[in-house]
């Protein structure tokens, strides 16, 4: 497949309830691969691929990203085309790969993660279940972008915030939330006492949401 990817396979034969999890800026492959056992009772098919944007950490250790961050600017549109297409390969490639079931895929996105959840899931609605955004924000040009279409609508969507984040500020959520209305998506929208992180209570959000909204019952 295009992109290094850790994954979570149940047990059985499948299809698999799925969930494709995008990590943050300066992570990898394996940062959101350690939720897999607290979503869904362990059911779903997690998979987490990785950013091709390298990151020296210090001391020969990497992170990785989906595109260059530069402060107060937003990536340029080369740039996050690039991180587009990677993204949209490895979907097509895990259709193939992986028993994956068609009618309950969601994607979930943590900080830079959420802005290409937020990408792949609202370009092609019909394609997924579910779209989860956690401590992230949707840039205006890329919703700007996106013209709201029936698939949109009633579209389970999921956002989480710290109050106290000080790498994205709880404003740009706020601001996530009032674009996401024009697409009339079925929102859930939850602000936590915490800060650029995902605490025990924010996780048991995340894993009834996804039970209850993108996936049904498993």
């Amino acid at each position: 497949m295009n992109l290094l990817h850790t994954s979570h396979i149940p047990a059985g034969s499948g299809p698999f309830p799925t969930l494709i999890a995008l990590h943050g800026w300066g992570a990898s492959a394996h940062d959101l691969l350690g939720l897999a056992p607290w979503l869904a009772g362990g059911k779903a098919l997690v998979l987490c691929p990785q950013g091709q944007v390298t990151l020296p950490l210090g001391g020969g250790v990497e992170g990785y990203g989906w595109f260059p961050l530069v402060p107060g600017q937003p990536p340029s549109e080369e740039v996050f085309d690039q991180a587009r297409q990677a993204l949209h390969t490895f979907v097509t490639e895990a259709r193939d790969r992986y028993p994956m079931d068609p009618e309950r895929t969601a994607v979930l996105g943590f900080s830079q993660g959420g802005v290409m959840a937020y990408d792949l899931v609202l370009r092609s609605p019909e394609e997924f279940s579910g779209l989860a955004a956690l401590s992230s924000w949707l840039p205006e040009p890329l919703a700007e972008a996106v013209a709201p279409r029936p698939e949109h609508r009633e579209l389970p969507t999921l956002l989480v915030h710290g109050i106290g984040d000080a790498v994205i500020d709880i404003e740009r959520a706020r601001e996530s939330r009032e674009t996401l209305r024009r697409f009339e998506v079925s929102l859930t929208y939850r602000e936590f006492e915490m800060e650029h992180e995902i605490r025990p209570e924010a996780l048991t959000l995340i894993g009834d949401w996804l039970i209850r909204r993108a996936f049904g019952q498993v």
